[in-house]
């Protein structure tokens, strides 16, 4: 019989419950022995619309991206140290496009069979964001999706 999962992409935007999920993943993958992979986007759809709209100039969209970038390079490498830490290896990925479209893109290239979402930030235009983005991840994906919101997760990654 085939195990339900053997592949699971989680991904990282930097905040504290993506942070919570990559853990989550990193116990998931250590004790069920799967592969792991993660992903940050750089979320040039919402950068467009705002040069459009004519909030961002476009030398200032370019620096925004770039700062984007550099901060998801960040957040992997962070990522890549909490498994590392728990003897996982961890694929890593910046991509660059909707939010959603590239988590569903990266799962089904990659083939995961599960993808770990960060639960929603307390903060209120946070959340309006990021449910969006989970909303149709989970709406759209093509295997099951998991959203973290485990209150005890940096005890349960020490005790790993």
């Amino acid at each position: 019989m085939k195990p339900l999962f053997s592949h699971i992409l989680v991904a990282v935007t930097g905040s504290d419950a993506s942070i919570s999920a990559a853990k989550y993943a990193i116990i998931m993958a250590k004790q069920y022995h799967c592969r792991l992979s993660t992903v940050y986007v750089v979320d040039v759809a919402t950068i467009r619309q705002l040069s459009l709209s004519k909030i961002f100039i476009q030398e200032e969209s370019q620096d925004y991206e770039r700062s984007l970038e550099a901060n998801g390079g960040r957040y992997l490498s962070f990522v890549e140290e909490l498994a590392r830490a728990k003897g996982v290896k961890v694929e890593k990925e910046i991509r660059r496009g909707a939010v959603y479209t590239e988590i569903l893109r990266a799962a089904e290239e990659r083939k995961a069979d599960l993808i770990i979402l960060g639960g929603w930030e307390r903060d209120r235009n946070a959340r309006e964001i990021v449910s969006r983005a989970h909303l149709e991840v989970m709406i759209n994906a093509k295997c099951p999706v998991l959203v973290v919101k485990e209150p005890d997760i940096g005890h349960l990654y020490s005790i790993t």
